[in-house]
């Protein structure tokens, strides 16, 4: 089996994401199968060096919302009076509403919030969510990030699409939930602090069940009106039916044609598959993403399993961005350029 070698809605944003978290909410995130470098293993740890930034009642908007203690954060207006139930101190307990089947061993997962509510989450930026029944070896329940994929301003409802490792208890545990039940979360987490029209072209990468943080970016800014950005999406699997979210990235290539482009590539395609197979080569980067020649004009996000990330960006170190190498850096691109979310 070939390794990815490659080479690529709050209405709110929030700035200065290298806060450190404080030590009380590090989280143990969930164990997960040795390093392999398929795209069908578990994503990278994405634990941001964001600490979460709001104590005591958590998050509320009410018309208009502002992200506080990030200096150049935007005020931005929700389209109702919204709050949102989340609290970044603490985690709450959300009744699980419904579970939808993706594939074989992907679904959704809708939670249920309060009329009124919403999960106002800044973009770009996940939650934790925590398994009880699971412990470390400190005694502590165990807890991973996970990014939604409901948009930010949504009322009522809050969802994940999220894959199942066998030797993943976090992810074994929420795909042994049936509706009814509930799913202890903690946030917001912010990572990079979107502001609409910074960039002139955005190249997306990901890798398996890495498509979250991206597909969060992408429903938050194209459907801005006055988005002008365009995307590129790098989207690599190891087989056609492991493809997550295919007819909302389809629906949006269509529906956005001058701002959204998508290429699926696949390790192994059948005989009927049309698109690039093996590898992600340093030329299908510099056929499809934006030269690093645009300067603070282009940024690439990458997001997928580790060997992914470090073959193409270079390997993150914790919670921390980590050198940028790999081919994205042999194709010219600063670390500057490049976001491993």
């Amino acid at each position: 089996m070939s390794f990815i070698r490659a080479a690529t809605l709050a209405r709110s944003v929030v700035s200065n994401y290298d806060i450190v978290s404080s030590l009380s909410l590090m989280c143990v995130y969930e164990a997960t199968s040795s390093c392999r470098r398929y795209s069908t293993e578990a994503g990278a740890k994405k634990s941001s060096n964001l600490g979460f930034y709001l104590g005591g009642a958590g998050l509320v908007g009410l018309g208009t919302y502002v992200y506080m203690g990030f200096g150049k954060g935007e005020a931005v207006t929700a389209k109702k009076d919204l709050k949102s139930p989340l609290d970044p101190s603490k985690f709450i307990d959300l009744k699980l509403k419904k579970v939808e089947p993706c594939n074989h061993n992907t679904s959704k997962f809708v939670l249920e919030l309060e009329k009124g509510e919403a999960s106002l989450l800044p973009i770009a930026s996940c939650v934790y969510i925590e398994t009880p029944d699971f412990k470390d070896e400190k005694g502590q329940p165990m807890c991973r990030p996970y990014t939604p994929i409901s948009a930010s301003d949504l009322e009522g409802e809050l969802t994940f699409i999220i894959k199942k490792y066998e030797t993943g208890m976090v992810s074994k545990h929420i795909h042994s939930l049936k509706a009814g039940d509930t799913l202890r979360i903690k946030g917001p987490l912010p990572k990079w602090p979107w502001k609409m029209n910074e960039l002139e072209e955005v190249g997306l990468i990901g890798g398996g069940s890495g498509i979250a943080p991206l597909y969060q970016i992408l429903q938050h800014a194209l459907a801005d009106k006055t988005n002008k950005t365009k995307f590129k999406l790098l989207y690599a699997n190891v087989t056609e039916q492991d493809i997550i979210l295919r007819e909302e990235f389809d629906a949006m290539k269509k529906k956005y044609p001058e701002t959204f482009d998508v290429v699926y590539v696949l390790d192994k395609g059948d005989a009927n598959w049309k698109g690039p197979t093996g590898y992600i080569s340093a030329d299908l980067i510099k056929q499809h993403i934006a030269s690093s020649s645009l300067g603070e004009k282009v940024k690439v996000f990458i997001c997928g399993p580790p060997g992914q990330v470090a073959s193409i960006a270079g390997a993150k170190k914790g919670r921390e961005q980590g050198e940028l190498n790999g081919v994205l850096k042999e194709l010219g691109y600063t670390k500057d350029q490049v976001y491993k979310l």
